[in-house]
């Protein structure tokens, strides 16, 4: 097996290394993908406008839900798969920009995925709004050979489009939902309606020539909805849609109750994960509740949420009630990468520094924006920090032990310490700092939205999940774009997870 980004830098990609073969499955002409391109920003306003005149997200799903019983879906939404006992299934979230660091991921996960039973792809299968136009080259193209049946859970930017083209596509809804009469004049939903960027139609023969990628007999499956569950072998995987502002409607939400009872294991999917940059986020239900207060009810036998939206990977083993939950971060399938090294020292949920994983490690996490912003501002020499430095001064500034072995020589100098503040390197709690840069909230919203790249290393990753009786084996792959990852995905993390037994 080849070296991860624990071992060497060179097992990160960095260093002269060979491009991988990704680039032969990319269409002749790819259009780049900018979030710093107004037309962009404006065409995926609809989130701002649900937090600001109200979510219509919830009365749109009952709206697909209703339409999809009335179409014979069965009423509990569960898809019975007939596997074997051991069986294994991929996920990989946040896919779709259709550029290289999509498509990087491509070769390294058909070659672990070669024996799997499913995979799902978890949050944001199309960027940048989910359009019907966008999924031959975002999701038909790139997984035309990957054998077996993809499900998918919408993510926010599925949902820029009322969700018409995934309903299209996963749940096979011939036609849109008609609009709704508009409200009356000057209240905030009369303003949202007149705002809303809505889908336009789609080119048939361009979405009809698509399917043909993926049309073989044993790569077809229709979703019964947005949300879903699906028993297998002996596990229950449950499929959730948080929508645009990362919430379950009531609807959804009595579902997702009834879903979780009984004795069998089950695995959370959702859009918006639960515990994320060393933060607890617990996901509302309209109504009351909270998804992770149905995650950790002991009765409900959960024994992992994995989340997607948030463009890496991160780990954390929670103890609830004298058992482990795994909470697991996974939208690093091939979109923009979300910095990890603006993620402070770990101390949420009784999970500490010495329990938490994440991917890319928060030094290779501040070298490549360090590089990048290099570039972008033309200040090579003052930004540009190799992987070793940022490895040291994250080490330094967060007080916990290098992510890997530290190379003999490096120096933490002024300069260095400067960029890590200047591009908001996380920084121990007890630490205060008389002048610091807001850059964790602007890292996620312009920053690292800016951060795509066409050359690697990429740092993206996807899921292997092995279920047996008595455990679920969890791995992360990498692929960072290197013809060496790419033909020998190295494994990031990796954590073996017991199902509970039958009753007594």
């Amino acid at each position: 097996m080849s070296d991860s980004s624990r071992d060497t830098a060179q097992g990160a990609g960095w260093g002269a290394a060979e491009r991988g073969t990704y680039r032969r499955l990319m269409p002749a002409r790819t259009e780049k993908l900018s979030w710093l391109d107004p037309r962009i920003l404006w065409a995926a306003r609809n989130g701002v406008l649900a937090s600001w005149f109200g979510d219509p997200t919830g009365r749109t799903r009952s709206r697909w839900v209703a339409r999809r019983a009335a179409a014979g879906a069965p009423a509990d939404k569960l898809i019975r798969r007939d596997v074997p006992d051991r069986f294994s299934f991929m996920v990989i979230g946040d896919t779709g920009e259709g550029g290289d660091s999509q498509y990087a991921v491509v070769p390294g996960f058909l070659k672990v995925a070669r024996d799997t039973e499913f995979a799902v792809i978890a949050s944001d299968v199309v960027y940048p709004v989910g359009s019907a136009d966008d999924y031959g080259r975002k999701f038909f193209r790139p997984y035309q050979d990957y054998p077996a049946p993809i499900y998918a859970i919408p993510g926010n930017h599925d949902w820029y489009e009322d969700l018409g083209a995934f309903m299209r596509v996963f749940c096979a809804e011939p036609r849109p939902l008609p609009q709704e009469p508009r409200p009356g004049p000057l209240t905030r939903a009369w303003w949202r309606s007149l705002l809303w960027h809505r889908a336009r139609p789609a080119d048939e023969q361009r979405l009809a020539e698509a399917r043909r990628l993926r049309s073989a007999p044993e790569q077809q499956a229709v979703q019964p909805g947005p949300y879903w569950a699906i028993d297998a072998g002996p596990v229950r995987i449950v499929g959730i849609d948080t929508g645009l502002l990362g919430t379950i409607d009531a609807e959804q939400g009595a579902w997702l109750r009834e879903m979780s009872l009984g004795p069998r294991p089950k695995i959370l999917l959702t859009g918006s994960p639960l515990y994320v940059d060393g933060e607890h986020h617990p996901c509302p239900i309209d109504g009351g509740g909270t998804v992770d207060g149905i995650v950790r009810d002991p009765e409900h036998h959960y024994v992992a949420a994995i989340g997607g939206d948030i463009h890496n990977y991160q780990r954390y083993p929670v103890e609830v009630d004298g058992r482990t939950v795994q909470y697991v971060v996974a939208g690093g399938g091939g979109a923009f990468m979300h910095a990890t090294h603006t993620i402070p020292r770990v101390s949420v949920g009784g999970v500490t520094e010495r329990d938490f994983r994440c991917y890319p490690l928060r030094g290779d996490s501040l070298a490549f924006y360090s590089r990048l912003y290099g570039r972008r501002l033309r200040l090579p020499r003052l930004f540009g920090l190799t992987a070793a430095e940022a490895t040291a001064v994250i080490a330094e500034r967060l007080g916990i032990e290098p992510g890997r072995t530290p190379e003999p020589g490096v120096r933490i100098t002024r300069r260095t310490r400067l960029v890590a503040s200047l591009l908001g390197a996380g920084r121990r709690p007890e630490r205060t700092a008389r002048f610091r840069l807001p850059v964790r909230k602007i890292y996620t919203q312009l920053f690292s939205p800016s951060s795509t790249t066409h050359s690697p290393p990429f740092f993206k990753c996807f899921l292997r999940l092995d279920v047996g009786p008595g455990a679920v084996r969890l791995r992360c792959f990498a692929a960072t774009g290197n013809r060496r990852q790419e033909l020998d995905p190295p494994v990031e993390d990796e954590v073996v997870i017991p199902l509970p037994g039958p009753p007594n």
